[in-house]
């Protein structure tokens, strides 16, 4: 059964930004997939998924046939669009022009990419031959390690594990970690990909709350009472996506006890990592160098580098000896499985990877200079409220509760031609939020900050 934000957003939600692609909002209908028929309160019933042709020969198994699922419950969503998609369809239909302050594909951000190193990268002569190892390239794998030790992060390439993008990680580390039916805890408001993630590996997702007091922070006693006997892995974003706030030490310390003493896995995610803003100062921690508890760290080329086409992303398995050596063995045999990651795109991972040093300061100042406009419009007015950010590519807005955040959306689409996020697609508890992408250009969200205003401050 779909959980009630998730059936939110497959109702209010335009598209689900993943960390490489855009995809529709789905939700799991609530239907009873061996009857084939539809409880009370479903979303939908699927009636053409069954096989057979009715009672065409009036037979039992005829019967038995015409109710047998093609599909399985696992993929049940519904595909309707919702009410803020269709009026991004209808806006567009007209050629009217959006302001769309929900940017995240940084191919689409106008940034200047060496495009000749890029494409050099590709012209290696071992593109020709076949050498598949289950962790990936070494000479990629290195790569990645000479990345962390300009971190000053020891990071060794046997412990690294090349996927293609991070969302296969995810699945890789479910299937290690989790029997059907187990449960990870995420991080509530966070990333909405993962509901999928998870439910198409058959694990449970138990949220634990982010808290705000003057800054986002773990609340603990609420990660705490999610614990189940079924409790595989805690899930943290590094800084998180949206809030933009790192992972502090103090708490990865109670973090690193609570799974100690509860048997569990840390997995991190920092994909957004080199994002730091000033005001993050010197706490911030990757998980790459944790080693009290057994710890998985992502992250790849679609942040990093602003490469998100060329589906390049890693796992640094780190931890006590004993348990990474058998997280690493059994990852090898998952990896074995499907060995993903084509040889062209690890052998240029090195130069790809190189390509952060272009990207990354064009992110870094355009992040800076739109955070700095819109608070510089903020400060004409009182209704709207930017939430504290440390990294990351978005801002946090709290609005006026005056109707829902999706009709907020809708509205600012049909009447200002402004496409924003609303809150709930993140999993924020209330209404009353809006994200704004940061890496948006900067005439672009300068001109969509103003209308978004005007229009708050009139309804």
């Amino acid at each position: 059964m779909a959980s009630d934000s998730t059936s939110r957003r497959a109702q209010s939600s335009p598209q689900l930004c993943s960390l490489t692609i855009e995809l529709h909002f789905w939700s799991r209908p609530d239907a009873d997939f061996v009857s084939g028929e539809a409880r009370p309160n479903a979303l939908f019933s699927l009636p053409s998924l069954y096989h057979g042709d009715g009672m065409a020969n009036g037979s039992e198994k005829s019967r038995a046939q015409s109710r047998r699922p093609f599909f399985s419950q696992r993929t049940g969503w519904t595909t309707q669009s919702n009410p803020l998609t269709m009026a991004v369809a209808a806006a567009r239909s007209t050629g009217a022009e959006l302001l769309d302050l929900s940017e995240s594909n940084p191919t689409r951000s106008g940034l200047q990419y060496d495009a000749a190193a890029i494409l050099r990268s590709f012209q290696h002569q071992s593109i020709l031959n076949y050498a598949p190892d289950p962790r990936g390239l070494h000479s990629a794998r290195a790569a990645v390690a000479a990345y962390y030790a300009e971190l000053a992060i020891v990071a060794d390439p046997g412990h690294i594990i090349l996927t293609t993008g991070t969302s296969e990680a995810y699945s890789f580390l479910f299937r290690l970690l989790c029997n059907p039916g187990d449960e990870v805890l995420v991080p509530q408001p966070s990333y909405p990909l993962f509901e999928f993630l998870a439910a198409l590996d058959d694990v449970t997702l138990r949220p634990y709350e982010l808290v705000y007091h003057d800054g986002w922070q773990i609340d603990f006693p609420s990660l705490a009472s999610t614990l189940t006997e079924r409790t595989r892995a805690v899930m943290l974003v590094n800084p998180n996506n949206p809030t933009g706030s790192y992972v502090k030490p103090r708490e990865l310390n109670q973090l690193n006890a609570l799974c100690v003493e509860h048997g569990l896995a840390l997995i991190a995610d920092e994909v957004f990592f080199d994002y730091a803003l000033a005001v993050a100062g010197d706490h911030r921690r990757s998980f790459a160098q944790n080693h009290a508890a057994l710890t998985f760290t992502l992250s790849g080329l679609s942040k990093i580098a602003a490469l998100p086409q060329m589906k390049a992303a890693w796992v640094v398995v780190s931890g006590p000896g004993d348990q990474t050596h058998a997280a690493l063995e059994r990852l090898d045999v998952i990896a074995d499985t499907f060995l993903s990651m084509s040889t062209p795109v690890q052998l240029a991972l090195p130069q790809l990877l190189d390509q952060r040093r272009t990207v990354v300061p064009q992110l870094l100042r355009r992040i800076a200079s739109n955070l700095a406009e819109l608070d510089r419009q903020l400060t004409a007015q009182h209704l709207v409220e930017r939430l504290h950010i440390e990294g990351g590519w978005y801002a946090t807005l709290r609005v006026p509760v005056t109707r829902s955040d999706e009709d907020l959306a809708v509205a600012l689409v049909e009447q200002e031609r402004v496409l924003v996020h609303p809150g709930h697609f993140y999993d924020f508890h209330r209404d009353g939020y809006l994200v704004l992408s940061l890496i948006t250009p900067e005439e672009a969200f300068l001109e969509g900050v103003v209308r978004l205003l005007r229009f708050i401050s009139h309804h």
